[in-house]
Protein backbone atom coordinates (compact mmCIF):
# COMPACT_ATOMS: atom_id res chain seq x y z
CA UNK A 1 0.00 0.00 0.00
CA UNK A 2 1.39 3.74 -1.23
CA UNK A 3 1.38 6.29 1.84
CA UNK A 4 -0.14 9.94 0.84
CA UNK A 5 0.32 12.90 3.16
CA UNK A 6 -2.27 15.84 2.19
CA UNK A 7 -0.58 19.39 3.54
CA UNK A 8 -3.53 21.64 2.83
CA UNK A 9 -4.75 24.49 5.21
CA UNK A 10 -8.49 24.26 3.76
CA UNK A 11 -9.89 21.22 6.41
CA UNK A 12 -12.88 20.72 3.26
CA UNK A 13 -10.17 20.26 0.42
CA UNK A 14 -7.77 18.47 2.71
CA UNK A 15 -10.88 16.21 4.10
CA UNK A 16 -12.00 15.53 0.63
CA UNK A 17 -8.67 14.46 -0.77
CA UNK A 18 -7.97 12.11 2.08
CA UNK A 19 -12.02 10.55 1.86
CA UNK A 20 -10.95 10.01 -2.03
CA UNK A 21 -7.67 8.47 -1.72
CA UNK A 22 -8.72 6.32 0.66
CA UNK A 23 -11.48 4.79 -1.42
CA UNK A 24 -8.63 4.30 -4.13
CA UNK A 25 -6.67 2.39 -1.59
CA UNK A 26 -3.93 4.79 -0.90
CA UNK A 27 -3.10 4.99 2.90
CA UNK A 28 -3.62 8.83 3.83
CA UNK A 29 -2.41 11.58 6.56
CA UNK A 30 -3.32 15.79 6.40
CA UNK A 31 -1.78 17.87 7.58
CA UNK A 32 -2.72 21.78 7.96
CA UNK A 33 0.22 23.20 8.49
CA UNK A 34 4.25 23.33 7.77
CA UNK A 35 5.01 22.39 11.09
CA UNK A 36 2.82 19.39 11.08
CA UNK A 37 4.19 18.38 8.09
CA UNK A 38 7.57 18.37 8.54
CA UNK A 39 6.66 16.27 11.76
CA UNK A 40 4.89 13.86 9.80
CA UNK A 41 7.46 13.65 7.56
CA UNK A 42 9.97 13.25 10.33
CA UNK A 43 7.78 10.27 11.73
CA UNK A 44 7.41 7.98 9.04
CA UNK A 45 8.04 7.28 5.55
CA UNK A 46 5.70 8.66 2.55
CA UNK A 47 5.55 7.76 -1.31
CA UNK A 48 4.37 11.10 -2.45
CA UNK A 49 3.56 14.33 -0.72
CA UNK A 50 0.15 16.55 -1.93
CA UNK A 51 1.56 20.07 -1.29
CA UNK A 52 -0.41 23.21 -0.93
CA UNK A 53 1.88 26.59 -1.99
CA UNK A 54 0.16 28.22 0.73
CA UNK A 55 0.52 27.73 4.00
CA UNK A 56 -0.32 29.56 7.26
CA UNK A 57 3.35 29.12 8.48
CA UNK A 58 5.65 28.71 6.17
CA UNK A 59 5.74 28.95 1.88
CA UNK A 60 4.86 25.45 0.64
CA UNK A 61 8.03 26.28 -1.42
CA UNK A 62 10.13 25.93 1.40
CA UNK A 63 8.65 22.34 2.60
CA UNK A 64 9.61 21.35 -0.54
CA UNK A 65 13.19 22.30 -0.75
CA UNK A 66 13.69 20.70 2.84
CA UNK A 67 11.67 17.31 1.15
CA UNK A 68 14.26 17.10 -1.44
CA UNK A 69 17.14 17.66 0.52
CA UNK A 70 16.06 14.07 2.80
CA UNK A 71 18.03 10.80 1.82
CA UNK A 72 16.95 9.33 -1.40
CA UNK A 73 16.18 6.28 0.17
CA UNK A 74 13.00 8.00 2.52
CA UNK A 75 12.77 10.66 0.18
CA UNK A 76 8.96 11.00 -1.30
CA UNK A 77 7.66 12.60 -4.40
CA UNK A 78 5.82 15.89 -3.92
CA UNK A 79 2.93 17.33 -6.10
CA UNK A 80 2.54 20.65 -5.73
CA UNK A 81 -1.03 22.06 -5.56
CA UNK A 82 -2.54 26.00 -5.87
CA UNK A 83 -5.02 28.00 -6.14
CA UNK A 84 -3.19 30.72 -7.17
CA UNK A 85 -0.95 28.72 -10.13
CA UNK A 86 1.41 30.79 -12.17
CA UNK A 87 3.91 29.78 -14.97
CA UNK A 88 6.27 31.19 -12.64
CA UNK A 89 5.04 29.33 -9.25
CA UNK A 90 4.90 26.52 -11.61
CA UNK A 91 8.78 26.66 -12.88
CA UNK A 92 9.91 27.55 -9.95
CA UNK A 93 8.63 24.26 -8.04
CA UNK A 94 10.07 22.47 -10.78
CA UNK A 95 13.19 23.74 -10.66
CA UNK A 96 13.03 22.84 -6.56
CA UNK A 97 11.98 18.99 -7.86
CA UNK A 98 8.18 18.77 -7.65
CA UNK A 99 7.11 16.19 -9.27
CA UNK A 100 3.98 17.67 -11.17
CA UNK A 101 1.84 21.06 -10.04
CA UNK A 102 -1.43 21.24 -9.95
CA UNK A 103 -4.10 24.05 -10.03
CA UNK A 104 -7.18 24.22 -7.92
CA UNK A 105 -9.78 23.63 -7.79
CA UNK A 106 -8.16 20.14 -8.66
CA UNK A 107 -9.66 17.43 -11.45
CA UNK A 108 -9.90 13.95 -9.66
CA UNK A 109 -9.09 12.73 -12.90
CA UNK A 110 -5.87 14.84 -13.23
CA UNK A 111 -5.14 14.19 -9.33
CA UNK A 112 -5.45 10.12 -9.50
CA UNK A 113 -3.28 10.35 -12.20
CA UNK A 114 -0.17 12.42 -10.87
CA UNK A 115 -0.53 10.61 -7.79
CA UNK A 116 -0.15 7.44 -9.62
CA UNK A 117 2.55 8.64 -11.68
CA UNK A 118 4.72 9.78 -8.81
CA UNK A 119 4.23 6.52 -7.14
CA UNK A 120 5.89 4.81 -9.72
CA UNK A 121 8.80 7.31 -10.42
CA UNK A 122 9.59 7.47 -6.76
CA UNK A 123 9.63 2.78 -6.83
CA UNK A 124 11.67 3.04 -9.66
CA UNK A 125 14.31 5.80 -8.01
CA UNK A 126 14.25 3.63 -4.79
CA UNK A 127 14.52 0.57 -6.71
CA UNK A 128 17.48 2.43 -9.31
CA UNK A 129 19.54 3.77 -5.97
CA UNK A 130 18.93 0.20 -4.43
CA UNK A 131 20.32 -1.45 -7.13
CA UNK A 132 23.21 0.81 -7.56
CA UNK A 133 24.43 0.86 -4.35
CA UNK A 134 24.26 -2.71 -4.42
CA UNK A 135 26.39 -3.70 -7.32
CA UNK A 136 29.01 -1.17 -7.45
CA UNK A 137 31.44 -3.55 -6.89
CA UNK A 138 29.62 -6.81 -5.00
CA UNK A 139 28.84 -8.32 -8.35
CA UNK A 140 32.51 -9.01 -9.47
CA UNK A 141 34.15 -12.38 -8.77
CA UNK A 142 37.68 -12.13 -8.09
CA UNK A 143 40.21 -14.59 -9.27
CA UNK A 144 42.00 -16.25 -12.31
CA UNK A 145 41.72 -19.81 -11.02
CA UNK A 146 40.14 -22.55 -13.31
CA UNK A 147 37.18 -22.89 -11.61
CA UNK A 148 36.27 -19.14 -11.26
CA UNK A 149 36.83 -18.83 -14.99
CA UNK A 150 34.10 -21.32 -15.11
CA UNK A 151 32.21 -19.95 -13.48
CA UNK A 152 32.56 -16.38 -14.74
CA UNK A 153 31.69 -18.41 -18.34
CA UNK A 154 28.53 -20.17 -16.78
CA UNK A 155 27.47 -17.07 -15.21
CA UNK A 156 27.37 -15.55 -18.79
CA UNK A 157 25.45 -18.30 -20.89
CA UNK A 158 22.49 -18.49 -17.61
CA UNK A 159 22.49 -15.07 -16.75
CA UNK A 160 20.60 -13.76 -19.90
CA UNK A 161 17.51 -16.99 -19.30
CA UNK A 162 14.93 -16.30 -16.41
CA UNK A 163 16.14 -20.27 -15.42
CA UNK A 164 16.42 -20.68 -11.63
CA UNK A 165 19.83 -21.49 -10.27
CA UNK A 166 20.90 -23.43 -6.84
CA UNK A 167 24.35 -21.78 -5.91
CA UNK A 168 25.78 -24.95 -3.56
CA UNK A 169 29.09 -24.42 -1.51
CA UNK A 170 30.38 -24.39 1.97
CA UNK A 171 30.08 -21.35 4.55
CA UNK A 172 31.97 -18.39 3.30
CA UNK A 173 32.89 -19.10 -0.21
CA UNK A 174 31.08 -16.24 -0.94
CA UNK A 175 27.77 -17.80 -2.91
CA UNK A 176 25.95 -14.89 -2.44
CA UNK A 177 28.31 -12.92 -5.20
CA UNK A 178 27.27 -15.39 -8.39
CA UNK A 179 23.85 -14.30 -7.62
CA UNK A 180 24.90 -10.89 -7.83
CA UNK A 181 26.70 -11.96 -11.03
CA UNK A 182 23.81 -13.35 -13.07
CA UNK A 183 21.98 -10.73 -11.65
CA UNK A 184 24.06 -7.87 -13.30
CA UNK A 185 24.22 -9.77 -16.31
CA UNK A 186 20.40 -10.78 -16.72
CA UNK A 187 17.59 -8.90 -18.50
CA UNK A 188 16.61 -7.07 -15.27
CA UNK A 189 19.67 -5.79 -14.52
CA UNK A 190 17.76 -2.60 -14.14
CA UNK A 191 15.28 -3.86 -11.58
CA UNK A 192 15.39 -4.39 -7.87
CA UNK A 193 17.52 -7.91 -6.24
CA UNK A 194 16.41 -8.47 -3.32
CA UNK A 195 18.01 -11.09 -0.53
CA UNK A 196 16.96 -13.09 2.19
CA UNK A 197 18.61 -15.21 4.36
CA UNK A 198 17.01 -18.06 5.79
CA UNK A 199 18.97 -19.16 7.90
CA UNK A 200 19.04 -15.64 9.98
CA UNK A 201 15.40 -15.38 10.27
CA UNK A 202 13.53 -17.39 12.74
CA UNK A 203 11.29 -19.86 11.90
CA UNK A 204 8.48 -17.81 12.93
CA UNK A 205 8.99 -14.65 11.38
CA UNK A 206 10.06 -16.46 8.06
CA UNK A 207 6.53 -16.91 6.70
CA UNK A 208 5.69 -13.16 6.75
CA UNK A 209 9.11 -11.93 5.72
CA UNK A 210 8.95 -14.39 2.59
CA UNK A 211 5.21 -13.27 1.81
CA UNK A 212 4.27 -10.17 3.79
CA UNK A 213 1.26 -9.63 5.95
CA UNK A 214 -1.53 -7.37 5.86
CA UNK A 215 -3.94 -6.14 8.46
CA UNK A 216 -1.95 -6.49 11.16
CA UNK A 217 -1.65 -9.76 10.54
CA UNK A 218 1.92 -9.39 13.10
CA UNK A 219 0.95 -8.64 16.87
CA UNK A 220 2.87 -5.45 17.75
CA UNK A 221 3.93 -4.81 14.02
CA UNK A 222 2.95 -2.72 11.39
CA UNK A 223 -0.58 -2.87 9.83
CA UNK A 224 1.14 -4.34 7.37
CA UNK A 225 4.27 -5.09 5.25
CA UNK A 226 5.47 -6.07 1.57
CA UNK A 227 7.14 -9.06 1.85
CA UNK A 228 10.50 -9.98 -0.28
CA UNK A 229 8.49 -11.90 -3.31
CA UNK A 230 6.92 -8.50 -3.62
CA UNK A 231 9.80 -6.00 -3.79
CA UNK A 232 11.45 -8.32 -6.00
CA UNK A 233 8.21 -8.13 -8.46
CA UNK A 234 10.16 -7.99 -11.89
CA UNK A 235 13.43 -8.13 -10.47
CA UNK A 236 15.79 -11.12 -8.94
CA UNK A 237 15.17 -12.44 -5.37
CA UNK A 238 17.70 -14.74 -3.74
CA UNK A 239 16.98 -16.95 -0.93
CA UNK A 240 20.09 -17.67 0.61
CA UNK A 241 20.95 -21.02 2.55
CA UNK A 242 17.53 -22.12 1.40
CA UNK A 243 18.25 -25.25 2.93
CA UNK A 244 17.42 -23.63 6.70
CA UNK A 245 13.66 -23.15 5.54
CA UNK A 246 11.07 -25.08 7.61
CA UNK A 247 9.12 -27.47 5.99
CA UNK A 248 5.46 -25.74 6.45
CA UNK A 249 7.50 -22.36 4.41
CA UNK A 250 8.82 -24.76 1.89
CA UNK A 251 4.95 -25.69 1.05
CA UNK A 252 4.19 -22.13 0.72
CA UNK A 253 7.05 -21.39 -1.65
CA UNK A 254 6.21 -24.23 -3.47
CA UNK A 255 2.85 -23.32 -3.94
CA UNK A 256 4.80 -19.93 -5.26
CA UNK A 257 7.13 -21.06 -7.36
CA UNK A 258 4.24 -22.76 -9.78
CA UNK A 259 2.34 -20.06 -10.58
CA UNK A 260 4.08 -16.79 -9.28
CA UNK A 261 1.24 -16.06 -7.14
CA UNK A 262 0.77 -16.21 -3.20
CA UNK A 263 -1.68 -14.84 -0.57
CA UNK A 264 0.05 -12.08 2.36
CA UNK A 265 0.02 -13.56 6.02
CA UNK A 266 -3.47 -12.22 6.73
CA UNK A 267 -4.36 -11.54 2.99
CA UNK A 268 -7.57 -12.57 1.59
CA UNK A 269 -6.23 -11.43 -2.35
CA UNK A 270 -3.26 -13.16 -3.59
CA UNK A 271 -1.00 -11.22 -5.54
CA UNK A 272 0.72 -12.46 -8.96
CA UNK A 273 4.48 -11.63 -9.13
CA UNK A 274 7.26 -11.81 -11.75
CA UNK A 275 10.45 -12.96 -10.04
CA UNK A 276 13.41 -14.66 -11.17
CA UNK A 277 14.38 -17.13 -8.10
CA UNK A 278 17.80 -17.99 -6.91
CA UNK A 279 19.17 -19.89 -4.14
CA UNK A 280 22.26 -20.53 -2.39
CA UNK A 281 22.90 -23.92 0.39
CA UNK A 282 25.90 -24.90 2.25
CA UNK A 283 23.83 -28.51 2.57
CA UNK A 284 23.34 -31.54 0.55
CA UNK A 285 20.17 -31.26 -0.76
CA UNK A 286 19.52 -35.01 -1.60
CA UNK A 287 20.78 -35.78 2.16
CA UNK A 288 18.31 -33.45 3.60
CA UNK A 289 15.62 -34.82 1.41
CA UNK A 290 16.46 -38.64 2.98
CA UNK A 291 16.69 -37.31 6.20
CA UNK A 292 12.96 -35.78 5.29
CA UNK A 293 14.31 -32.01 6.04
CA UNK A 294 13.76 -30.97 2.89
CA UNK A 295 11.14 -31.44 0.12
CA UNK A 296 11.67 -32.92 -2.92
CA UNK A 297 9.16 -31.12 -5.08
CA UNK A 298 10.90 -28.09 -4.69
CA UNK A 299 14.29 -29.43 -4.79
CA UNK A 300 13.73 -29.76 -7.84
CA UNK A 301 12.02 -26.68 -8.85
CA UNK A 302 14.96 -24.75 -7.79
CA UNK A 303 17.99 -27.23 -9.22
CA UNK A 304 16.74 -26.48 -12.99
CA UNK A 305 20.55 -24.74 -13.55
CA UNK A 306 23.23 -26.05 -10.50
CA UNK A 307 26.54 -23.78 -9.56
CA UNK A 308 28.92 -24.71 -7.40
CA UNK A 309 31.20 -22.09 -5.72
CA UNK A 310 34.46 -24.05 -4.71
CA UNK A 311 36.24 -23.53 -1.12
CA UNK A 312 38.96 -21.05 -1.06
CA UNK A 313 41.67 -24.22 -0.43
CA UNK A 314 40.66 -25.47 -3.85
CA UNK A 315 41.51 -21.60 -5.58
CA UNK A 316 44.31 -21.10 -4.08
CA UNK A 317 45.85 -18.85 -6.85
CA UNK A 318 42.98 -16.50 -6.49
CA UNK A 319 44.16 -15.92 -2.56
CA UNK A 320 47.10 -13.28 -3.27
CA UNK A 321 44.52 -11.07 -5.48
CA UNK A 322 41.91 -11.36 -2.86
CA UNK A 323 43.83 -10.42 0.02
CA UNK A 324 45.30 -7.29 -1.70
CA UNK A 325 41.12 -6.76 -2.76
CA UNK A 326 40.23 -6.27 0.65
CA UNK A 327 43.37 -4.61 1.53
CA UNK A 328 42.26 -1.58 -0.49
CA UNK A 329 38.77 -2.08 0.66
CA UNK A 330 39.72 -1.60 4.44
CA UNK A 331 41.92 0.63 3.81
CA UNK A 332 39.76 3.36 2.08
CA UNK A 333 36.95 2.29 4.51
CA UNK A 334 39.33 2.96 7.58
CA UNK A 335 41.10 6.14 5.74
CA UNK A 336 44.53 4.06 5.91
CA UNK A 337 47.43 4.95 2.92
CA UNK A 338 47.98 2.56 0.53
CA UNK A 339 49.38 -0.66 1.79
CA UNK A 340 51.50 -3.92 0.72
CA UNK A 341 51.49 -7.12 1.59
CA UNK A 342 55.15 -8.98 1.39
CA UNK A 343 55.56 -12.01 -0.03
CA UNK A 344 56.54 -14.11 2.83
CA UNK A 345 52.42 -13.49 4.19
CA UNK A 346 51.36 -13.94 0.91
CA UNK A 347 52.97 -17.06 1.06
CA UNK A 348 51.90 -17.88 4.21
CA UNK A 349 48.03 -16.92 3.05
CA UNK A 350 48.11 -19.17 0.72
CA UNK A 351 49.54 -22.11 2.36
CA UNK A 352 46.72 -22.21 5.17
CA UNK A 353 43.46 -24.65 4.92
CA UNK A 354 40.83 -21.58 5.57
CA UNK A 355 37.83 -23.60 6.70
CA UNK A 356 35.82 -20.50 6.89
CA UNK A 357 36.64 -19.43 2.91
CA UNK A 358 36.85 -15.54 1.50
CA UNK A 359 34.74 -15.10 4.81
CA UNK A 360 37.54 -15.95 7.25
CA UNK A 361 40.15 -14.60 4.57
CA UNK A 362 38.49 -11.51 4.51
CA UNK A 363 38.39 -10.91 8.73
CA UNK A 364 41.99 -11.82 8.67
CA UNK A 365 42.82 -9.25 6.62
CA UNK A 366 40.67 -6.51 8.43
CA UNK A 367 42.15 -7.71 11.95
CA UNK A 368 45.60 -7.44 10.81
CA UNK A 369 44.93 -3.78 9.53
CA UNK A 370 43.04 -2.26 12.45
CA UNK A 371 45.99 -3.91 14.90
CA UNK A 372 48.70 -2.55 12.93
CA UNK A 373 47.85 1.08 12.26
CA UNK A 374 51.60 2.12 11.67
CA UNK A 375 52.64 -0.52 9.12
CA UNK A 376 52.77 0.43 5.39
CA UNK A 377 53.65 -3.15 4.27
CA UNK A 378 51.87 -6.81 6.23
CA UNK A 379 54.85 -8.90 6.95
CA UNK A 380 54.29 -12.70 8.07
CA UNK A 381 54.66 -11.44 11.63
CA UNK A 382 51.15 -9.65 11.30
CA UNK A 383 49.60 -12.42 10.74
CA UNK A 384 47.31 -14.04 13.13
CA UNK A 385 49.45 -16.98 14.71
CA UNK A 386 46.47 -19.26 13.20
CA UNK A 387 47.34 -18.69 9.46
CA UNK A 388 51.00 -19.21 9.57
CA UNK A 389 50.37 -22.52 10.34
CA UNK A 390 51.02 -24.97 6.99
CA UNK A 391 49.27 -28.00 5.66
CA UNK A 392 51.91 -30.87 7.23
CA UNK A 393 48.98 -31.69 10.30
CA UNK A 394 46.77 -32.39 7.79
CA UNK A 395 48.92 -35.10 5.72
CA UNK A 396 50.94 -36.12 8.58
CA UNK A 397 47.42 -36.51 10.86
CA UNK A 398 44.44 -37.80 8.74
CA UNK A 399 43.34 -40.77 6.77
CA UNK A 400 40.50 -38.65 4.53
CA UNK A 401 40.33 -35.30 3.89
CA UNK A 402 36.73 -35.90 5.90
CA UNK A 403 38.63 -35.80 8.49
CA UNK A 404 41.09 -33.26 7.86
CA UNK A 405 38.00 -31.14 6.78
CA UNK A 406 35.97 -32.05 10.53
CA UNK A 407 39.26 -31.67 12.32
CA UNK A 408 40.16 -27.92 10.87
CA UNK A 409 36.42 -27.11 10.85
CA UNK A 410 36.07 -28.20 14.68
CA UNK A 411 39.52 -26.17 15.48
CA UNK A 412 38.04 -22.82 13.65
CA UNK A 413 34.36 -22.90 15.87
CA UNK A 414 36.77 -23.53 18.96
CA UNK A 415 39.07 -20.41 18.30
CA UNK A 416 35.64 -18.40 17.40
CA UNK A 417 34.14 -19.39 20.64
CA UNK A 418 37.48 -18.20 22.68
CA UNK A 419 37.29 -15.67 20.64
CA UNK A 420 33.52 -14.01 21.59
CA UNK A 421 34.87 -15.14 25.76
CA UNK A 422 32.18 -18.32 25.11
CA UNK A 423 29.33 -16.58 23.81
CA UNK A 424 27.76 -18.63 21.83
CA UNK A 425 25.25 -16.33 20.42
CA UNK A 426 28.19 -13.94 19.81
CA UNK A 427 30.53 -16.96 18.11
CA UNK A 428 27.55 -17.66 16.12
CA UNK A 429 27.57 -14.13 14.62
CA UNK A 430 31.18 -14.38 14.33
CA UNK A 431 31.32 -17.46 12.05
CA UNK A 432 27.67 -16.35 10.20
CA UNK A 433 25.43 -18.84 11.65
CA UNK A 434 22.03 -18.99 13.37
CA UNK A 435 22.68 -19.89 17.13
CA UNK A 436 20.74 -23.36 16.82
CA UNK A 437 23.08 -24.21 13.76
CA UNK A 438 26.20 -23.31 15.87
CA UNK A 439 25.06 -25.67 18.35
CA UNK A 440 23.85 -28.50 15.81
CA UNK A 441 27.66 -28.44 14.45
CA UNK A 442 28.93 -28.64 17.83
CA UNK A 443 26.98 -31.19 18.86
CA UNK A 444 28.07 -33.44 15.49
CA UNK A 445 31.90 -32.15 16.09
CA UNK A 446 31.36 -33.42 19.84
CA UNK A 447 32.20 -29.89 20.92
CA UNK A 448 30.79 -29.41 24.36
CA UNK A 449 29.72 -25.90 25.67
CA UNK A 450 31.74 -26.06 28.78
CA UNK A 451 34.94 -26.61 26.14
Amino acid sequence: MNHILVVDDEAEIRNSLEEILREEGYSVAGAATAAEATALLEDAPFDVVLLDIWLPDRDGLEVLAEVRRMAVKTRPEVVIISGHGTIEAAVKATKLGAYDFLEKPLSLERTLIALKNAVEARRLRAENEEFKRQFSASSVLTGESVPVKALRQQIRLMAPTNGRVLIYGESGTGKELIARAIHAESLRRDRVFVELNCAAIPEAHIEAELFGYRHGAQPGGAAEQRGTLERADGGTLLLDEVGDMSLKTQAKMLSALDDQMFTPVGGAQPLRVDVRLIATTNKNLEEEIAKGNFREDLFYRLNVVPFFMPPLRERKQDIPLLAREFLAEFGRQYGRPRMEIGEEALEALTRYHWPGNVRELKNVIERVLILNPRALRIERKHLPPLTQKTGARATAEFSSLQQAREAYERDYILKKIEEARNNISHAAELLGLERSHLYRKMKALGISVRE
